[in-house]
């Protein structure tokens, strides 16, 4: 699939139509659409008080520091919700992580949209909120006994209205859909505070990432999910984002490469992986040649969770991204040792 296959959406409106049929299907640089839930129909009438348990939403966070991987999420997929965070510090391998699961999504907030409002789960004990501002993004974390202590953090990620994001608008089956921004290499500042150590958050060298999602998705879902904020040597962020296997992707990949808040947009791209052995090289290739990376992990992040008519299995693999891009102007820039992470991700939710 060519660039130019690719269909870039260029007006605002709503997400689905009043029979709850996309409105319009592609790719955008910003949200452009309005994310109307409440006009989901994909069920027949006497079956429709089964909807809101097939509807999944969701704003996950990460920031990538030259020491540690920080990651805070909360979501909203139904008959759940799931609250969660992790910690990864590179050198030594450490690694903890928390999750809470909340039956029918008692007490989580989740905006409309995801260019203004508040998402926030707050029981009393753990509290995450994450607030949405014109220009950045602001988040809380208290999590008491996290792992040799408490899990602090108080962060504020740079967010200016011409820094562009991966937006995508793809039909699944049906009138099943996936509505998905992705937004890297905002500078993040502040600091976190885990096993008793406060660490500073650097805008110089820390940057973040959000991944926002809302949709409808089937029982038995699959999907890869590759990204990246980093820095080039001459210190323009430089930024991945890939993936495959959630839906129709005929008029628009999540592909792009990412620099200086700019999308550069591929189309398809070809990843060669081993799934039984994910700590393997991967291999992530652009059929006309604008993409050409290898992905050597360092560390496995696995969860797996199993109760039979639910369960997910996500394996995470966080590593150095090295090879080449080509930009629309036909600039190669060269990646070297970039870190990020590449997972594969079976749900059946």
């Amino acid at each position: 699939m060519s660039k130019l296959m690719q269909r870039e959406l260029k007006g605002q409106g709503k997400l689905l139509d009043t029979q709850g049929n996309l409105a319009d299907i592609g790719w955008a640089r910003q949200p452009l659409l309005d994310c109307n839930l409440e006009d989901a129909n994909f069920y027949s009438p006497l079956m429709r008080f089964w909807q809101p348990m097939r509807i999944k939403c969701w704003d996950y966070y990460g920031i990538t520091t030259p020491t540690h991987f920080f990651s805070f999420t909360i979501s909203d997929v139904g008959y759940l919700g799931s609250i969660f965070a992790y910690v990864i510090e590179f050198s030594s391998g450490n690694y903890h992580e928390e999750t809470l699961s909340i039956p029918l999504a008692k007490g989580v907030q989740l905006p409309r949209n995801s260019s203004d409002g508040l998402s926030l789960y707050d029981n009393g004990k753990v509290k995450l909120q994450f607030e949405v501002k014109p220009t950045k993004r602001k988040l809380f974390v208290n999590w008491p006994n996290f792992s040799d202590g408490d899990l602090e953090a108080e962060l504020e990620m740079a967010l200016p209205p011409e820094h562009e994001s991966m937006v995508i608008v793809i039909p699944i089956k049906g009138k099943r859909f996936y509505y998905n921004r992705k937004v890297n290499c905002m500078p993040a500042s502040g600091w976190v505070k885990y096993r008793g150590k406060r660490c500073k958050i650097d805008p110089h060298t820390c940057l973040a990432n959000l991944d926002w999602g809302r949709g409808v998705w089937l029982y038995n879902s699959f999907w890869v999910w590759a990204s990246a904020s980093g820095f080039l040597p001459d210190r323009r962020r430089i930024g991945l984002n890939l993936g495959f296997g959630f839906g129709d992707t005929s008029a628009a990949t999540e592909n792009a490469i990412i620099l200086d808040g700019r999308i550069y947009k591929l189309g398809q791209v070809d990843f060669e992986y081993d799934n039984h052995n994910f700590k393997a090289p991967w291999k992530m290739k652009s059929p006309d040649g604008r993409l050409d990376l290898k992905f050597v992990p360092f560390f496995e992040r696995a969860a797996k969770t199993d109760i039979k008519v639910l369960s997910s299995e996500v394996h995470q693999m966080f590593g150095h991204y090295s090879g080449s891009a080509v930009l629309d102007n036909g600039q190669a820039v060269k990646i070297e040792k970039l870190v990020g992470w590449a997972e594969e991700h079976h749900a059946k939710w």
